[in-house]
């Protein structure tokens, strides 16, 4: 579990992908290749380990088109 970093005069709090995943309701594989694409701002890596900022909002799923009605 990742927790606290200071980042200059702020803390910051950091969660896991799999954390994530359970917050978002999407799996914890997603989650790393959101971070990989560079689609999550402000992670980072630690080993293995993404690290994404506790108050980050899931990204739009692109993948999905919204239809709008006429």
């Amino acid at each position: 579990m990742i927790s606290e970093f200071i980042v200059g005069d702020e803390v910051m709090e950091y969660i896991t992908a799999s954390q994530a995943s359970k917050k978002w309701g999407i799996s914890q594989r997603r989650v790393q290749i959101l971070c990989a694409e560079g689609r999550i701002p402000g992670v980072f890596k630690l080993g293995e380990t993404w690290a994404i900022p506790k108050e980050t909002k899931k990204p739009i799923d692109k993948r999905k088109k919204v239809v709008l009605d006429k």
